[in-house]
């Protein structure tokens, strides 16, 4: 492991493929892997695999030095599936060791790296049984599923000292970081409202249908894991989880985290100090659902506001985008999202702060895997474009924003005691309760 760990710094040939990795195609990534020592390269074992967590180690994989050595997913479709694809770019999966039972593969050795691509509500047991195992991770956001969960996930780390990058991936993408420059820049004037809005046209919760016995293949016993048990239903499975509480917190900490975040950066990561939103299940109050379809939250802090406004199955939202962070100044208007950004210039603004559309030009999952693998080999902790602290402290708003929703309260933030001023508040919703015999881990 020590000589991994420090390839990175001993290898120019590396960082040079590192850097170009997401241009080059399977035989070029084969050509320089053959380049590449066997005890200089990283193995990645993924738990789950059906949606982001696959993409993750797709990026992963076209870095030079990086295998795919283990999956674990509760549906073995899923598994033979993806083996199929693997098969499909001629990847001998014959090594390809696969487990039901994530534990059993964090007691593989030759694995390095753990992507964790489950649903919300299991990320925080297996990043921090993973670090424990010397394992470092990549974990998809939100990284907790509370707030204490995200409190116990940096504990974890620290105690462990592994590298983990949360998936918000748009923190390894060049313009996102260019548009924060210019608002920092104070060329907007004094910024007083961040608008953060989210309308997905293509995400809709699913149809009511009857439970049903669970599909063959799949483990719905470990899938369910420390949430509730409850009968297997489709419409809660699968992709749709992220719309029971039970498993996650619908569209504000699934793209929140994403979104809100910028909108912290820009204004230098301040706390908030109140929350409240008002919302429910406004457009479809006859699918299958428990987190609201429509959603507007405010943030107090102390020298602006921040509004969070999400909408499923719709995209026309503010400034004739799907999604965006608005940072509104006296002299003008600083629009971004993954497409791009631009300056609406006040019209009563003297000062020139016009600045034409600026698109994107990178591929920030790539760029945030290139990221993670320099830093596995470095152990430069500091240079992780989102640390897992990072993530804890945009997941903690996002859940806010939530709990405000859930309570029906206007809620006072206490940022010394870190946790809200109302007791009852704090008990019902700080800290996920764990069934069926699972406990988080004490750090």
């Amino acid at each position: 492991m020590n000589s991994r760990r420090k390839f990175l710094q001993s290898s120019a040939m590396l960082t040079g493929g590192a850097l170009v990795a997401s241009a080059l195609d399977n035989s070029a990534f084969a050509i320089l892997k053959n380049r590449i020592a066997p005890s200089d390269q990283l193995n990645i074992g993924a738990v789950g695999v059906n949606g982001m967590g696959w993409a993750d180690v797709t990026s992963g994989l076209k870095i030079p030095g990086v295998n795919l050595v283990a999956i674990c997913d509760v549906d073995r479709n899923v598994i033979d599936r993806r083996l199929k694809e693997l098969e499909k770019k001629n990847i001998d999966t014959s090594k390809i060791k696969i487990y039901d039972d994530y534990r059993k593969l964090l007691d593989n050795k030759d694995v390095d790296i753990v992507v964790v691509g489950t649903p919300d509500h299991w990320h925080a047991l297996i990043m921090m049984d993973a670090v424990a195992a010397g394992k470092d991770v990549y974990c998809e956001k939100p990284v907790g599923n509370s707030i204490g969960e995200c409190r116990e996930m940096v504990k974890a780390q620290q105690r462990y000292n592994k590298a983990v990058q949360v998936g918000q991936w748009q923190r390894s993408q060049q313009h996102f970081k260019d548009a924060v420059d210019y608002v920092q820049s104070g060329v907007l004037g004094n910024i007083r409202t961040v608008k953060v809005f989210c309308y997905q046209g293509w995400m809709k919760p699913g149809p009511v249908v009857p439970d049903t016995a669970p599909p063959a293949g799949v483990d719905y016993k470990t899938w369910l894991g420390p949430a509730p048990t409850r009968p297997f239903n489709s419409s809660r499975f699968h992709f749709n989880f992220r719309w029971f509480w039970d498993y996650a917190g619908g569209l504000m900490t699934d793209w929140g985290v994403h979104l809100l975040d910028y909108g912290l950066i820009g204004m230098k990561f301040p706390v908030p100090k109140s929350i409240a939103a008002l919302g429910g299940r406004f457009a479809y109050p006859d699918l299958y659902e428990e987190t609201p379809d429509t959603l507007t939250t405010l943030y107090e802090f102390d020298n602006f506001n921040m509004v969070w406004d999400s909408a499923m199955g719709i995209d026309n939202g503010p400034y004739g985008r799907d999604h965006g962070i608005a940072f509104i100044g006296n002299n003008g208007t600083l629009v971004v999202n993954r497409g791009g950004w631009e300056v609406i210039e006040e019209k009563q603004s003297k000062n020139k702060v016009i600045k034409p559309f600026a698109p994107s030009v990178d591929n920030g999952l790539d760029k945030h895997w290139e990221n993670f693998i320099s830093v596995v080999k470095s152990r430069k902790m500091d240079e992780l474009h989102c640390p897992v602290q990072a993530a804890a402290q945009v997941a903690t708003v996002a859940q806010m924003g939530n709990i405000a929703f859930r309570s029906g309260k206007k809620l006072e933030w206490n940022a010394e005691k870190e946790q809200f001023n109302d007791e009852a508040v704090n008990k019902k919703y700080l800290m996920k309760e764990y069934h069926n015999g699972y406990k988080l881990p004490k750090i």
